[in-house]
């Protein structure tokens, strides 16, 4: 049974509606007054506070849909099934239901609701954990048999597989940690016996490419304490399934390209390249360019921009990324024109879904710039690498690291003069890059929960002010872009039609600090989203928010729609100093402020 994704999302909807479930609106791909995380990773993120016990305005049965990017995953994208940019399907229990409602509701959808055979469906589950204490998931074995799945399509796995809690395996796991098994379900796409094309040891969690996992649950069942692991009085269900893979497995074909959300793109890139995707020497290209533009296409939505820091250098290795891939894939220099047709059918494929119509016009000329940009470097590094009379391991990552160069590039253009490269030395000079990025970027891409020391709070209260003073001083027309708060500083990001002036932004800083000396309480209501508007709460304008909505109230003063934490009472802030301000875009400005 073949669906389309809108199609897949509509089912998705409402069948979770029809158990009771309420939709929590996807947050950006840039999530707000997170300072743990350059983007949004995992379809839980948005739910960690929850599932950890803080009480969510819309109940306790929720669903979404939540668009991720995993800038780690950039380099593993060009197989059938790895993508940067995913949308995580989940359905949540925060302490309502558990094991034996969601496993027998998500059999029911895939098998019933989408018509995936149960003869292609295999099942994994917590083996036990001896070393922890933790025993085996029986339940979730009677239970998946009562469901009529055959034994022989039950698998047991231990914590490395059928375990989950931010911190990885029991071990991992700091005291008051909550965690728990999960049960995967995978898709078959090739049915066959057990035989040699396989290997006797094929089973759903190798590596073979006849299985795929298309859905998680996972059981929020214990605590971890000084002496071990007890039960929580209080647990939850989080499920996760890649709505990619499974509209693969709809399709019955392990190739995530080959599905609507894709197919527009790459005829786009078969057109203008003229070389089919279908042949194997060009998949792979093809695969890294339709999945890097719509990446980058869907960043530069959620305001982010080409840069060599945080979020915006991962948006430049995408584009350049996609430059290199179109160059090998044509044989000449891409324009930037080149990828007009794939970039209107990816803004046509997630029409009223990611994009609005003028999201096109806003887009392109970014991207454009860029690409134009990176030309000029390209060419400038092919002229270096022509010049390499005795290539060595070291001057081939510098090549890479200064311009984008992938290995397999400069291997194939030195292979054409007859030379090559230690490619020993290139490894180690690329693992040692990879561990300073991971030394310094250390805490930045653990996802999930924000920092909540005093000091963040402090200045997440003090964005607050400064949202409204900014409304104050300028007029209605400002409105907040985004914001980035660290332990150090907090930074705001907002629209202006008239550039602020030097006494504007000293303005704005009397009244933030007049208001903490007056010691205002700082206190919070959950009520219905159209009333949080009829009263004016500010709101982050990219941002969808559910039926029943957390608005924060500075007083009378300020009112905004947030999710916390807050200080109680302004006058715990102290002073807030204004000490940088700048000009990031057209009609985009940043303060900073300590």
């Amino acid at each position: 049974m073949k669906l389309t994704h809108v199609e897949l999302r509509k089912k998705f909807a409402s069948f979770w509606e029809k158990n009771s479930h309420k939709e929590v609106p996807p947050i950006p791909l840039v999530p707000q007054n997170d300072p743990t995380t350059l983007f949004t990773g995992s379809g839980m993120q948005p739910l960690v506070p929850y599932l950890l016990g803080e009480p969510h305005p819309l109940g306790n049965r929720l669903y979404d849909i939540q668009p991720c990017f995993r800038s780690q995953d950039i380099e593993e994208v060009g197989d059938n099934r790895h993508t940067t940019f995913f949308e995580m399907m989940g359905n949540w229990s925060l302490g309502d239901y558990f094991k034996k409602e969601q496993l027998a509701w998500f059999w029911e959808f895939l098998t019933k609701e989408l018509g995936l055979p149960k003869e292609k469906l295999y099942i994994t589950v917590f083996s036990g954990d001896k070393k922890n204490n933790l025993p085996p998931d029986e339940e979730s074995i009677e239970i998946w048999k009562k469901l009529g799945v055959p034994e022989n399509k039950i698998f047991k796995y231990g914590s490395e597989k059928n375990w989950w809690s931010r911190a990885g395996v029991p071990d991992n796991m700091p005291v008051g940690e909550p965690g728990g098994p999960d049960s995967e379900v995978f898709f078959e796409f090739i049915q066959v016996p057990h035989d040699k094309k396989f290997g006797e040891k094929c089973h759903p969690n190798c590596d073979c490419g006849r299985f795929m996992e298309i859905g998680n649950s996972v059981f929020m069942q214990y605590k971890k304490t000084d002496k071990g692991f007890e039960e929580l009085p209080k647990k939850n269900v989080d499920f996760g399934g890649g709505l990619e893979r499974i509209l693969a497995s709809l399709n019955n074909n392990p190739d995530v390209f080959k599905t609507d959300i894709y197919t527009p793109i790459i005829k786009s890139v078969e057109k203008v390249s003229q070389k089919p995707y279908q042949e194997e020497t060009n998949k792979q290209k093809v695969r890294v360019i339709a999945d890097h533009l719509k990446a980058a296409s869907l960043l530069i939505k959620t305001g982010v921009l080409p840069s060599n820091k945080e979020r915006g250098y991962f948006l430049r290795r995408l584009l350049r990324r996609i430059s290199v891939k179109m160059l090998k894939l044509k044989g000449t220099t891409v324009n930037a024109s080149d990828l007009t047709p794939a970039l209107k059918a990816i803004t046509e494929i997630y029409q009223n879904i990611y994009f609005e119509k003028t999201d096109y016009e806003k887009i392109q000329p970014i991207i454009e710039e860029e690409i134009n940009r990176f030309n000029k470097t390209l060419n400038n590094g092919l002229r270096i690498l022509e010049k390499i009379e005795k290539p060595t391991g070291k001057q081939i990552f510098d090549m890479y690291q200064s311009y984008g160069f992938p290995k397999e590039l400069s291997e194939e253009l030195l292979k054409e003069k007859g030379l090559e490269f230690d490619k020993k030395e290139f490894d180690s000079e690329f693992e040692k890059h990879k561990n300073l990025s991971r030394t310094s970027s250390a805490g930045m891409f653990k996802g999930g929960l924000a920092d909540h020391s005093n000091q963040t709070i402090k200045f997440h209260t003090a964005t607050h002010l400064l949202h409204q003073a900014l409304f104050d001083v300028l007029g209605p027309d400002v409105r907040q872009e985004g914001s980035n708060i660290t332990v150090e500083r907090l930074r705001f990001d907002f629209s202006s039609p008239v550039k602020p002036t030097y006494e504007q932004i000293k303005q704005t800083e009397l009244i933030i600090n007049k208001k903490i000396k007056e010691a205002i309480p700082v206190v919070f209501k959950i009520i219905p989203r159209e009333e949080a508007y009829k009263i004016g709460a500010r709101s982050f304008f990219r941002e969808k928010y559910p039926d029943m909505v957390k608005v924060y109230f500075v007083g009378g003063y300020s009112k905004e729609f947030c999710g916390g934490p807050h200080v109680k009472n302004t006058s715990e802030i102290g002073q807030v100093k204004i000490f940088k301000f700048e000009k990031i875009g057209s009609n985009l400005y940043r303060v900073y402020a300590k």
